[in-house]
């Protein structure tokens, strides 16, 4: 056991910084989970045999072996986790004042690699009385032009799906993503734009004096029936992305997807795509998406923009507007209308406000309503 523990940490050691890619939420530790692997690191490099090991590693003297019995090359697990807390108020007719206090979300995670090329990563979440797993999986990172993911993770459609709830400037994810990234025409988005699948991203194509990456590719198979469940026609979709990096920040992407579902024993074919563009810098973002779906029952078409500007080094201002047209009508169109302001004293710490005036047409005389939300993050 003390020569396990003290291999895992020549690893930490060694690990390299896995690139970010746009399909992997990102998320920073809290200060019990920085303390607690901070312990782990302190711990394992404290043996003088791992500190050997590690020294013939990195001297380029040692070859990369595989086999069952290989210990060393693997990194110390990294935890995190976060909270994200909400108070909802709407004077909608029927809403009762809204949903009041309620618990967004509690998530824990877990990252590490094995043999330096194997990224791993494992996310719990609880919302209120669901307790669930949102992601598992291992991705092959040798080649940053071709990474290979197997597992559960974020279906490789639209720029927001993708990114951390703490970083998309709202009090909750657009139209757009949760109605062109769920299982089916309906969805509640329940899996968070989650499926079981196989696949290829990469970066390449390095331009402009910093140096970056001009495109970045994703490309897969899921099984087409959403989180934790296993496939129910035979059938799997495909779905990828074309983005440019024209310069640093930037994003322009174009976004495709095919395939079927069943819902309720009976066949819907599904056609999507989408373009958008994304820019963050210091704190100043701006993202916008259209998307148009074809299922067997009607089409759709969805769109937003958000933009946030910060006013100083804890201040941001956000607005958003978005449209989602179920059958491409606008006597059915939901439109909502949101001011932001933004609170973070602290990189684990954060409040948010936010005004949401809503149009929802297809209610008739009680489609106009205002809605409060108040947040509070923290990780942990």
């Amino acid at each position: 056991m003390k020569k396990t523990i003290c291999t895992l940490a020549v690893a930490l050691c060694l690990a390299p910084v896995m690139a970010e890619t746009s399909d992997v939420e990102s998320e920073g530790s809290g200060f019990l989970t920085s303390a607690l692997n901070n312990a782990i690191e302190s711990a394992m490099t404290e043996s003088p045999a791992a500190a050997s090991s590690a020294q013939t590693q990195t001297s380029g003297n040692a070859q990369m072996e595989y086999g069952r019995t290989v210990t060393d090359y693997v990194s110390a697990p990294k935890f995190g986790g976060y909270y994200i807390g909400r108070y909802q108020y709407s004077d909608k007719d029927g809403a009762k004042g809204g949903a009041g206090f309620n618990q967004r979300l509690i998530r824990l995670y877990v990252d590490g690699t094995i043999l330096k090329d194997f990224k791993y990563r494992i996310q719990l979440q609880t919302t209120n009385a669901s307790f669930h797993v949102k992601d598992v999986f291992l991705e092959w990172q040798r080649y940053k032009f071709a990474m290979i993911k197997i597992g559960q993770f974020k279906r490789a459609f639209g720029f927001e799906n993708p990114m951390n709830p703490w970083d998309i400037s709202s009090g909750d994810y657009s139209y757009f993503t949760k109605n062109m990234t769920g299982d089916y025409r309906g969805d509640s988005w329940s899996g968070g734009g989650r499926d079981q699948g196989l696949q290829v991203q990469g970066d390449f194509l390095k331009v402009g004096q910093d140096n970056h990456n001009l495109i970045h590719y994703q490309v897969g198979i899921w099984n087409g029936t959403g989180i934790n469940k296993s496939d129910n026609d035979g059938s799997k979709d495909v779905i990828g992305t074309l983005q440019v990096q024209p310069v640093k920040n930037l994003y322009i992407g174009l976004f495709g997807w095919t395939g079927k579902a069943t819902v309720s024993g009976v066949e819907e074919n599904r056609e999507k795509y989408a373009f958008g563009l994304k820019y963050e810098n210091q704190g100043w973002s701006l993202r916008g998406e259209w998307g148009h779906a074809h299922y067997t029952t009607g089409n759709d078409d969805v769109w937003y923009v958000v933009g946030g500007m910060p006013v100083n080094s804890w201040f941001k201002l956000c607005a958003q507007y978005q449209t989602y047209r179920p059958g491409k009508e606008w006597s059915n169109a939901q439109c909502s209308y949101s001011f932001i302001p933004e609170f973070q004293l602290h990189k684990n710490l954060k409040f948010q406000l936010q005004y949401n005036y809503n149009n929802k047409r297809a209610d008739g005389t009680d489609r106009h309503y205002n809605e409060i939300w108040a947040q509070t993050y923290f990780r942990f």
